[in-house]
């Protein structure tokens, strides 16, 4: 039986009652009520589908060292993300300390046609906006924190707040020389003046590499792992470029449709991409330093 908040027991364990009394969550996983199937086990933690006693599946994360606004963040940057309307976004089922719980995801190889739906749905998300660059809510990329204090020019966010964090991590982990760190901090500050047209910010998911995009079953691109603040679109966009992404060309070409990007964009392409392969470099390590760097010097 399924122990709750108050003590007691119950027979079976469904949506509703998990809806209802979320925070029995981990004390349900913990005492294996919950049929689990492992799916992945990585530096950031486990996932698990879980099946219900009513046959539903769900998707779990679990990550029992997490801070204990880890998963209520992610929960939090889900919710901002679902209230543009964006069909890209599962519902959130619950947020704990040690645990995320989502809809399940029923997997699908993916298409032309849904990747550019996917373009479509991504441009429409960005056009809901925010109100400053960052965000109110603590910042998390991985299982790295980012500062999100809010900002209103996007240049210097960009470069005090999106990547020299991660550059004096990567010097301090013996990734980069004094040399190379000094290579990296030219280019951020130059970063005004490669920045192309002034945008207002975009509700961006922020962590937006192909792992995080689903193609599902039903059709749809979903996104998961969101590090969502305002920020400018063009490094949403260029974050599907650093592991590559199936049918990346139509998904541009579908986004431009709804809105078109700035002219030079492709060049800005190394800079939107320096963020996420610094934030790698810290995470994995040495390959992704290199990326870094070659990124640096295209743009010297």
């Amino acid at each position: 039986m399924a122990p709750n908040l108050c003590g007691d027991y119950r027979s079976d364990v469904d949506l509703t009652y998990l809806r209802e009394n979320p925070d029995t969550i981990d004390r349900l996983l913990e005492h294996q009520r919950i049929r689990t199937t492992t799916v992945h086990v990585g530096v950031g933690g486990r996932a698990e589908r879980l099946t219900l006693d009513d046959g539903t599946n769900l998707f779990a994360k679990t990550r029992e060292d997490a801070p204990d606004d880890f998963f209520r963040v992610e929960a939090q940057c889900l919710d901002w993300l679902r209230e543009a309307k964006a069909t890209l976004i599962p519902e959130v089922i619950a947020a704990t300390t040690n645990t995320l719980l989502l809809p399940w995801i029923e997997p699908a190889d993916p298409t032309a046609p849904v990747a550019e739906k996917f373009g479509r749905d991504l441009a429409a998300l960005h056009q809901a906006g925010a109100s400053s660059f960052g965000a109110p809510w603590p910042g998390y990329i991985g299982s790295l924190t980012q500062d999100n204090t809010p900002a209103e020019q996007w240049a210097p966010f960009y470069a005090e707040q999106r990547c020299r964090p991660y550059v004096r991590q990567a010097r301090d982990a013996g990734l980069f020389t004094r040399e190379e760190c000094a290579e990296v901090d030219q280019l951020l500050d130059r970063v005004p003046a490669l920045a192309g047209p002034a945008e207002p910010p975009s509700r961006l998911h922020g962590d937006l590499w192909s792992g995080n995009v689903h193609y599902a079953a039903d059709g749809h691109v979903w996104l998961i792992d969101a590090a969502a603040h305002g920020g400018h679109r063009e490094t949403d966009l260029a974050q599907l470029t650093v592991f590559g992404a199936p049918f990346l060309d139509r998904i541009i070409a579908a986004y431009n449709e709804v809105s078109p990007l700035a002219d030079g964009w492709r060049d800005r392409l190394p800079l939107h991409e320096l963020q996420l392969l610094l934030v790698n470099a810290v995470l994995f390590g040495a390959t992704y330093a290199a990326r870094a760097l070659n990124n640096v010097r295209a743009l010297a």
